[in-house]
């Protein structure tokens, strides 16, 4: 299974939020076998939402966006996505249901609370107000982290894939002069070799047997050379 991740919001894009939403989605699905494809960012726009999601429908097995959720003016991603499906936003009985079950009437609701687009599957939020929902294979979540999390976790089981094994190898060498050694073990096993450089080469290696994976791990640590133990210093006398 092939994801696209879509997070809205203007803020996201200026740096006043930190994208957590998209890392913690991207590690949960990973966790299920689940192949993230893509992490888009995208403003509070009607015409960008509906064009992404439009063209990401198309290429994956299903679209997660976040953010963007709810009656104010600046929260276009409902109209977006009901654009990406050519549909009208409309009130749902199955929402007003939910939140007046929650205890809210429906004079407490400002315009718009209970519009989704027509035809969608209604997600409660157990922690907010803003609903979401699911339409074709777009999961559409609040952007609120809260809110998103335990709004996924209604829907986890709707994301599965072929697990996958990873194990790292720490390695005090240029990561230039690796290429040779990461070429070979592609060609001896089944895995995927990513690098991470910093004040050594963290090598991360990952395949779909959890022996295979460790073989190579084996393979790697005996032909390259290993950061020096960190050692303890005396205490002064």
């Amino acid at each position: 299974m092939r994801v696209a991740i879509v997070t809205v919001g203007d803020e996201l894009l200026v740096g006043d939020t930190v994208n957590t939403n998209a890392a913690w989605l991207g590690e949960q699905l990973d966790r299920r076998g689940v192949a993230v494809a893509r992490v888009t960012v995208l403003p509070d726009d009607v015409a960008d939402i509906a064009r992404v999601v439009n063209e990401y429908r198309a290429s994956y097995d299903a679209v997660i966006v976040t953010g963007g959720l709810g009656p104010t003016h600046d929260d276009m991603t409902m109209e977006g996505v009901a654009a990406a499906f050519g549909r009208e936003l409309a009130a749902s009985d199955e929402v007003l249901e939910w939140l007046e079950t929650d205890g809210y009437a429906a004079s407490d609701l400002a315009d718009g609370t209970t519009e989704i687009p027509h035809g969608a599957r209604m997600l409660e939020n157990p922690e907010g107000v803003a609903p979401g929902c699911v339409i074709g294979s777009v999961y559409v979540l609040p952007g609120v982290p809260g809110e998103m999390k335990a709004m996924f976790e209604t829907v986890a089981d709707e994301f599965a894939g072929q697990r996958q094994f990873t194990e790292s190898v720490v390695v005090a060498e240029p990561e230039s002069s690796l290429i040779d050694r990461f070429e070979r073990i592609r060609e001896e096993f089944d895995v995927t070799v990513g690098s991470y450089p910093g004040e050594n080469v963290r090598v991360k290696l990952r395949g779909p047997d959890e022996e295979t994976v460790a073989q190579a791990a084996e393979w790697l640590r005996e032909r390259v050379e290993a950061p020096e133990p960190e050692s303890e210093t005396e205490p002064e006398s």
